[in-house]
C-alpha cells in the first residue's frame, strides 16, 4: 500500500514545452537540461559531455569513436548515435557520458528523463544492437569498482525488440543485493520505434530509507518500481538513491546480452538512437 500511495503522488502533467523540446512539469523545476542544439555534424557540447573511446566491456564488438560518422548533432536539436560497419566487417559506434552529476535529493522527489527514438530499419535487421540511456554512480570515476558504484538503467533494448528494460545493478558480483550479473529489472512494451520519453523518479519523501522508491516510466506510465526495503541494505541503497550519478547514452554492438550481429544486421541511420533532450528535475 505504501508503494501505491507513493506512486500516486508522482503523477505529473506537462505544462510547457520549450522551443528546444525539453518539457516543463507542474510541481517541478528543471535543474539541468541538454537539448543538443548546434550545427548539423557537430559534436555534442564538450562542456557537458565526455566522448568515450577505447573501452570494451560485456564482450561487445564495436569500437567507440568520436567520429561524426558515429556521433553528431542533427542540426534539429537532437544527437544521433549511429553504429556503422566498414567493408572489413568492423563495427564502430559512440558513447557519451555527462560531466554533469546529480544526487537524488533527500526529503523530496528527483526526476531524470530523456526523449529518444530508434532508427527505422526493420527489427529483423537489428540483431546484436544494444541502445541504452542509463546512469552510473560517479564513484566509479574515483576508484569504486562496478557494481558497488551503483547503476540505474533507465532504458535498454536489444536486437531491435520492442521491449524496454529498466534495471538496477549494485553491491557485489556475483549475487549480492541486486542479483548480479542480471540485476533487478522489469520490462515494458514499446509501442514503436518513434519518439518516446523514458523517466526514472527517486521518491525520498518517506520517513525511513526502506520506504524510498525508484520508479520507471515510459511516456509517463509507470512500469517498474524498487524500494529500499527490497534492496534491504542501507549502504547499498544509498549508492542508487543517495549518491552522485551521471548520464550515459550509447549504442553497443554485440555483447553478452544481445549476442553478435549477423549477416542481416544493418548499420547506419536506420539503426541509430536519436535523443532530443536529457533533463534533471526536482520537485518544488
Amino acid at each position: 500500500m505504501l508503494l501505491k500511495l507513493l506512486a500516486s503522488a508522482l503523477a505529473v502533467t506537462v505544462t510547457t514545452v520549450s522551443a528546444e523540446g525539453a518539457p516543463g512539469y507542474s510541481g517541478y523545476r528543471t535543474v539541468w537540461v541538454e537539448t543538443f542544439d548546434g550545427a548539423a555534424g557537430a559534436q555534442p557540447n564538450g562542456n557537458n559531455w565526455n566522448i568515450i573511446t577505447g573501452i570494451h566491456v560485456n564482450n561487445e564488438v564495436q569500437d567507440y569513436t568520436s567520429s561524426s560518422q558515429n556521433l553528431q548533432l542533427s542540426g534539429g536539436a537532437t544527437v544521433q548515435i549511429v553504429p556503422r560497419k566498414d567493408s572489413s566487417g568492423k563495427w564502430t559506434s559512440a558513447r557519451i557520458e555527462s560531466k554533469y552529476t546529480f544526487t537524488p535529493t533527500a526529503g523530496t522527489v528527483t526526476m531524470a528523463e530523456a526523449k529518444l527514438r530508434f532508427g527505422d530499419n526493420a527489427i529483423a535487421n537489428k540483431a546484436g544492437l544494444w541502445p541504452a540511456f542509463w546512469l552510473l554512480g560517479d564513484s566509479i570515476r574515483h576508484g569504486t569498482a562496478w557494481p558497488a558504484s551503483g547503476e540505474v538503467d533507465i532504458m535498454e533494448t536489444v536486437n531491435g525488440q520492442l521491449t524496454g528494460h529498466g534495471t538496477l545493478h549494485c553491491d557485489v558480483y556475483p549475487g549480492g543485493a541486486c542479483n548480479e550479473p542480471n540485476g533487478i529489472g522489469g520490462p515494458v512494451g514499446i509501442p514503436d520505434q518513434s519518439w518516446h520519453s523514458w523517466r526514472v523518479v527517486w521518491n525520498r519523501r518517506a520517513s525511513t530509507w526502506t520506504g524510498e522508491t525508484i520508479t520507471w516510466y515510459l511516456d509517463g506510465n509507470q512500469f517498474f518500481q524498487v524500494s529500499g526495503a527490497q534492496i534491504n541494505n542501507q549502504g547499498v541503497w544509498n549508492t542508487l538513491a543517495g549518491a552522485p550519478l551521471y548520464f550515459i547514452l550509447n549504442v553497443a554492438v554485440g555483447g553478452d546480452w544481445p549476442g553478435p550481429p549477423n549477416s542481416a544486421t544493418q548499420d547506419g541511420y536506420g539503426s541509430m538512437m536519436e535523443v532530443a533532450y536529457v533533463a534533471h528535475y526536482l520537485a518544488n
